[in-house]
C-alpha cells in the first residue's frame, strides 16, 4: 500500500472527501531539506476544492536541518492516481525517505 506525505492541502477533510471520497488516516511525520514556498494556483477546480488561491510547495533546501511537518497517509494505487490529479503542473511526486524512515511519495516543485 502506497503512502503519501502531505504538508498542504491534502491534510484537510473537504479535500480529501473531494479527491478521495474519504477521509484519510495518518500519522504526524517531517521531510527534511526542504523548506516550504506558496505558489499561485489558477486550476479553477483545485482552487473549488480546496478553497484557497496559493498552495505550499517544497523546495529543496541548502539547509540540512530543515525540516517540514506533516501527515504521512495510507493510500490505495488508486487514490494515489486521484491524487496526481488533483496536484497541478508546478509540482511533481517523487519518493522520498521520512524522517521516521519510512518511504513515501510527496508532491515537490517540479525545479527541485
Amino acid at each position: 500500500m502506497p503512502k503519501l506525505f502531505s504538508y498542504g492541502t491534502l491534510q484537510q477533510t473537504d479535500v480529501q472527501l473531494t479527491t478521495f471520497g474519504r477521509i484519510l488516516d495518518g500519522q504526524h511525520d517531517e521531510l527534511v531539506g526542504f523548506e516550504i514556498k506558496l505558489i499561485e494556483i489558477r486550476d479553477p477546480t483545485v482552487i473549488k476544492t480546496s478553497g484557497k488561491t496559493h498552495h505550499p510547495i517544497l523546495i529543496r533546501s541548502g539547509d540540512k536541518n530543515a525540516k517540514v511537518s506533516g501527515m504521512v497517509f495510507d493510500i490505495t494505487d488508486n487514490e494515489l492516481d486521484h491524487a496526481d490529479k488533483y496536484e497541478v503542473d508546478d509540482y511533481i511526486r517523487v519518493e522520498t525517505k521520512l524522517n521516521s524512515g519510512q518511504f513515501s511519495w510527496v508532491y515537490v516543485a517540479k525545479s527541485s
